[in-house]
């Protein structure tokens, strides 16, 4: 197997590994049935307006992330990670990803964890949060795409 398969493999192992892990701090009655849609031009269109709205402020306009996203400041508080190709978005399934946004890391994590991403359960609606995702999909490049297309098939298997 070369680096990519590799590395594809891995990549699918952490994310089965970190669905069974944070589906089990997912409230009740959440859907774990979320689908994100990056093909649906109008969703994605509306979800780049509540992207840039809710999200850029910290994510970046253009995804990007804050600098040195991976370590801790002074406050405790891991920076806003990128939603592109280079952060670790797309290595978590749909439903995780929905619940993260609607309930905040703090909240999945439980505990006394420290974040600075607020939930946004009550602030902005299912479909916004189901949108603006779907917004974030439609920017990764196609083998991106279809390597979170596989995590959610192997979450959807569990």
């Amino acid at each position: 197997m070369n680096n990519k398969g590799v590395m594809a493999l891995g990549a699918l192992i952490g994310a089965a590994i970190m669905y069974g892990i944070v589906s089990y701090f997912i409230p009740a009655g959440t859907d774990q049935n979320v689908e994100l849609r990056p093909d649906d031009l109008q969703l994605v269109a509306f979800g780049k307006k509540v992207y840039d709205a809710n999200c850029a402020s910290c994510h970046g306009a253009k995804l990007q992330g804050e600098a040195n996203w991976r370590e801790r400041g002074a406050d405790g508080m891991l920076p806003a990670p990128p939603h592109d190709e280079t952060g670790h978005t797309w290595h978590h399934p749909d439903a995780v990803l929905f619940a993260l946004t609607k309930y905040g890391p703090a909240a999945m994590a439980g505990g006394d964890y420290k974040s600075a991403m607020q939930g946004y359960d009550g602030v902005l609606s299912d479909e916004e949060i189901i949108a603006s995702l779907s917004y974030i999909k439609s920017r990764w490049p196609r083998e991106v795409v279809a390597r979170h297309d596989q995590i959610n098939q192997s979450a959807a298997a569990q």
